[in-house]
């Protein structure tokens, strides 16, 4: 058994996922947007203009596995509750990382060295995602 983070982007998908490529370099395994789908979407189950958005799509970003969509809302989507954690063992490129997602972002926890980690922050990307990002202690 397995936990997969599943994030709806309400429109934004195809730009959250170019972002992750680049920021963190997320690799996309599978993708389907919603006019591939084998089965029609039931009239007025999208909001106009979502043929062409992303219905599903999976994401590698290092052993795991995040899946992302468009859903089926223009609204504005909303990741509370919840951070997803990036472990890395170099600290140069924990900070690395941390800077690129937090472009256009917001900083909520400066990298910085803990009784954890030689380096660990917290930030909300542009799309509202809250991550921490840990830098590995050495062995």
């Amino acid at each position: 058994m397995k936990v997969e983070p599943y994030l709806f982007f309400n429109g934004h998908c195809e730009e959250a996922m170019l972002f992750y490529q680049q920021a963190i370099g997320a690799e996309v395994i599978f993708q389907m947007r919603m006019d591939e789908s084998p089965t029609p979407t039931q009239p007025g189950a999208l909001p106009p203009g979502f043929e062409n958005k992303i219905m599903h799509a999976s994401l590698r970003i290092g052993e795991s596995t995040v899946m992302v969509s468009d859903g089926n809302s223009d609204m504005q989507p909303s990741f509370k509750g919840f951070s997803l954690s990036l472990g890395i063992a170099d600290v140069a490129e924990a900070e690395r990382k941390f800077n690129a997602l937090a472009q256009g972002g917001k900083i909520t926890v400066p990298m910085a060295p803990t009784f954890w980690s030689p380096c660990f922050g917290m930030l909300e990307d542009r799309f509202g995602v809250g991550w921490m990002v840990i830098a590995a202690a050495p062995n």
